[in-house]
């Protein structure tokens, strides 16, 4: 059975490198891809005339890059689920595991569900994982709402 393994991008937008919490997240996902596994790097690039978050991860990522796929154009959850859900298609991929930091997990695996209906959606976090902050828990409560909205348009764009 065909796996897709997405690791979600994460930038603060100040930084030019990878930063330390996609950092994280692609670590673990080089921990857990399998060498059959599709291997898909998901971020956009927030300022012009830089690297994508998917390219730098595929920049650090430590493995063959032979099955490893950049997104660099998505620039939300749903974007980087909606995107993924078309290589699951494509590839009749029984699962899916996402990897990405606990306190976006929740948010992360309802789009990918929600696209993905009659697919396993597995997440898996970083270690040692970000601590909660008050900033990071305002960031997920404001985008909750949204999910509705988002997975609606995600759903028309795969149709």
């Amino acid at each position: 059975m065909a796996r897709v393994v997405a690791v979600l991008g994460y930038s603060d937008g100040r930084s030019e490198g990878l930063h330390r919490i996609c950092a994280s997240r692609l670590e673990r996902a080089a921990l857990e891809a399998r060498p059959e596994d599709l291997v898909v790097l998901s971020g956009w690039a927030r300022r012009q005339g830089r690297l994508s978050e998917a390219e730098l991860m595929l920049r650090a990522w430590p493995g063959s890059a032979d099955r490893v796929v950049c997104d660099s154009d998505a620039r939300t959850t749903a974007q980087n689920a909606a995107h993924v859900v078309a290589l699951v298609r494509s590839l009749a991929a029984g699962e899916v595991l996402i990897v990405t930091s606990r306190w976006h997990a929740r948010r992360a695996a309802t789009f990918f569900r929600l696209l993905l209906r009659g697919t396993r959606v597995r997440v898996r976090t970083t270690f040692p994982d970000e601590p909660w902050s008050a900033r990071r828990l305002a960031r997920e409560l404001v985008r909750w709402p949204l999910v509705p909205i988002q997975a609606r348009r995600a759903r028309r764009r795969l149709a």
